[in-house]
């Protein structure tokens, strides 16, 4: 009778634990989360990962932030040949996220700058394609957001864009105009002003570029993105020996 009394008192636990999962955990996995990005903490965020798929709900929140979870796993987490199966699922739940949510202006970021490292595993014409996806997400990401972090990740993904694309299709002017409005909203983010320096390189503007990558040297990390500033500076001390 006290196993059975016992073991009723856990499963009431459990269940008590799903429902207010949202309320009770979500806000310690999201720091989970944050630590793991700003420090690329490949175990804390598989531990991420898990725990958001274990207490699925139809919350648009939980699907964002696992949907980001993966996308960061994918970047700097995931092996080479599980990357593109890792972009798949963070595109998954992204999507799932605005259906939950129509104007989840963080969830369409996150789709659009997933489509984007997807579109590397494609060929060149099915890349092209996605392009127009690309648009569509990132452009509904920047009508809609109010944080001024996520709004600077797009408009940067948006900068890069026109830069990247292969002749005829890049712009560097606009991608100029991207990169400037993502540092308006987002001044203390040094990797924009790296993205500059690798336009204004491209571009044949070169004092402009080496102005840009030495801000890079010279700045603090965002708070949010440690690891990616670290490896942000040594990408621009290549490229500024290749410059002098």
């Amino acid at each position: 009778m006290k196993k059975m009394l016992t073991l009723t008192l856990i499963l009431l636990v459990l269940f008590a634990f799903s429902l207010n999962f949202k309320s009770v955990q979500f806000k310690l996995v999201e720091v989970k989360f944050l630590e793991a990005r700003s420090f690329h903490n490949v175990q804390h965020m598989k531990e991420v990962i898990e725990t958001l798929e274990s207490n699925l709900q139809d919350d648009t929140d939980i699907y964002t932030l696992l949907a980001e979870s993966y996308m960061e796993y994918g970047l700097w987490g995931a092996s080479e040949d599980k990357k593109e199966e890792t972009y798949t699922k963070a595109l998954e739940y992204a999507k799932k996220a605005i259906e939950l949510d129509k104007t989840n202006g963080r969830a369409y970021y996150i789709a659009g700058a997933t489509i984007g490292r997807l579109a590397q595993y494609k060929g060149i014409v099915q890349s092209l394609f996605m392009l127009g996806d690309f648009d569509d997400y990132i452009d509904k990401a920047i009508d809609l957001l109010d944080d001024n972090f996520y709004k600077g990740l797009a408009l940067t993904a948006k900068g890069m864009r026109y830069r990247d694309l292969p002749w005829p299709l890049y712009n560097y002017k606009k991608s100029e105009e991207f990169l400037l409005k993502a540092l308006e909203v987002l001044p203390n983010y040094p990797n924009i002003h790296l993205e500059l320096g690798k336009l204004y390189e491209k571009w044949g503007r070169k004092e402009l570029a080496i102005k840009e990558l030495n801000i890079v040297l010279d700045s603090l990390p965002h708070p949010l993105l440690i690891k990616t500033h670290e490896e942000a500076k040594a990408e621009a001390e290549e490229i500024l020996k290749r410059l002098k």
